[in-house]
């Protein structure tokens, strides 16, 4: 009589299984690693989580960004690149990166401006509109600016779109004692910190989603914020969340 064979991995297995079902199938085994550290208290190599996922059949579903073919004009005000591709800080409030995206649903657009810290990769403001104009970006840095007490020699880093070189924006920053930095024209890795947030938004917030109206859209956009903010563990943070990460070493 043949002796069952026993898995040694069954329970791992589980957990791994119960976690991916967790957030809904969207992530592959580098953020499933992180989620079993965060979520179960279990830390497992890398190696074995991809191992186990493939016995598993378990893959991520999100769907890779769409790509949009953007055209420039003369801009009206530009700043020198201050930030270099430096995306790091060792402080809060020393360095910020902001963009405004766009999601389409059906024949209208959602414009989303957010502002991200490069301490702790944290989004310390947003603002959602159907109207991409200044007001959305003023709005945005209106409410980022009444969160923090300090932020002298803060810079802030952005491409040349029309928001960013408009009057309004050149002279509401240096009031706080905010420094102007920009992207060159058509340069995108120059904001590559900000573009990496609304890839993973979109592809783990959104896309997986048959999102039907601009409500829905929004409530999505808004709890994957919370998500990433609070819940979403990041290898470059110690493998802590950004707001976990601000309270260790802010």
């Amino acid at each position: 009589m043949k002796r069952k064979k026993i898995d040694r991995n069954a329970e791992d297995k589980q957990l791994i299984r119960k976690v991916y079902k967790r957030y809904e199938g969207k992530y592959g085994y580098r953020q499933i690693q992180l989620f079993l550290w965060q979520d179960e208290g279990v830390w497992m190599n890398h190696k074995k989580v991809l191992r186990l996922m493939q016995k598993l059949g378990l893959q991520a579903s999100i769907r890779q960004k769409r790509r949009f073919n953007m055209t420039y004009k003369a801009a009206e005000r530009v700043a020198e690149n201050l930030l270099q591709r430096k995306f790091t800080s060792e402080k809060p409030n020393q360095k910020w990166v902001t963009d405004v995206t766009q999601y389409r649903v059906g024949e209208r657009w959602l414009y989303l401006s957010a502002v991200k810290d490069l301490f702790n990769n944290e989004i310390v403001a947003y603002e959602l509109s159907e109207r991409n104009d200044n007001e959305l970006v003023l709005r945005t840095f209106s409410k980022a600016f009444s969160k923090q007490k300090d932020v002298t020699e803060l810079i802030v880093h952005s491409d040349q779109g029309f928001q960013y070189t408009s009057h309004a924006y050149h002279d509401m920053l240096p009031k706080v004692g905010a420094q102007i930095s920009m992207s060159r024209q058509g340069n995108c890795l120059d904001n590559a910190s900000m573009e990496s947030f609304f890839s993973h938004l979109k592809t783990e917030g959104l896309y997986p989603y048959d999102i039907r109206n601009l409500l829905e859209a929004q409530r999505r956009i808004e709890k994957y914020i919370r998500f990433y903010n609070r819940k979403r563990p990041q290898r470059k943070l110690n493998k802590m969340t950004p707001i976990e990460y601000r309270r260790h070493f802010g």
